[in-house]
């Protein structure tokens, strides 16, 4: 799996490699930066499948496209994951929370359509006994336009203890607010 992220990487990379006019950030404007705000709607699987049965989140970033193709930003938002009957990580009842904290990446080959991207960083948890977070890693694929977002998404946290390994699939939507 490890290896699948970074080929998927290196491809991103080289994707955007070709000349195009780069930004600075100092020309942040309502024609290359927003603010993202979304739901997604996930499924664990792997052996966090035996204990969970939904994962459902709120999501916000910002981003500055730093060519036409090429965006990159931070990321943030909250995924509950909730208990299946019966079942539970660490005796409670009422399942746990992550919070990631990353970087975003996205590769958008024209100005509405197809887009890949990836996020990466840290998530930590909430109301689970070995609090614990992990690097975590977010490949994505979906369809933009000037408004929304709607992709698929693989997400994995890595923690120091595998007894638990968190990975989730699922489909998130996200609107673009822009700058002024």
């Amino acid at each position: 799996m490890k290896k699948l992220f970074l080929i998927f990487f290196v491809g991103m990379i080289t994707l955007t490699s070709n000349a195009q006019q780069t930004r600075e950030l100092d020309e942040i404007s309502q024609q290359n930066s927003w603010l993202k705000f979304g739901l997604n709607l996930g499924v664990p699987i792997g052996d966090l499948s035996d204990y969970s049965k939904l994962a459902f989140g709120v999501e916000a970033s910002a981003q500055f496209m730093r060519t036409d193709n090429y965006g990159f930003g931070v990321t943030t938002g909250y995924t509950k994951y909730y208990n299946k009957n019966n079942a539970s990580l660490d005796g409670s009842e009422k399942g746990f929370g992550a919070i990631p904290l990353g970087l975003m990446f996205r590769y958008y080959p024209q100005p509405s359509g197809f887009f890949a991207g990836t996020d990466v960083g840290y998530t930590f948890f909430t109301d689970f006994n070995q609090n614990e977070g992990g690097a975590y890693i977010r490949p994505q694929l979906g369809y933009h336009n000037y408004n929304w977002n709607v992709f698929a998404f693989y997400n994995q946290v890595f923690r120091a203890d595998p007894s638990i390994d968190v990975q989730t699939i699922g489909l998130a939507v996200t609107h673009n607010l822009r700058f002024k």
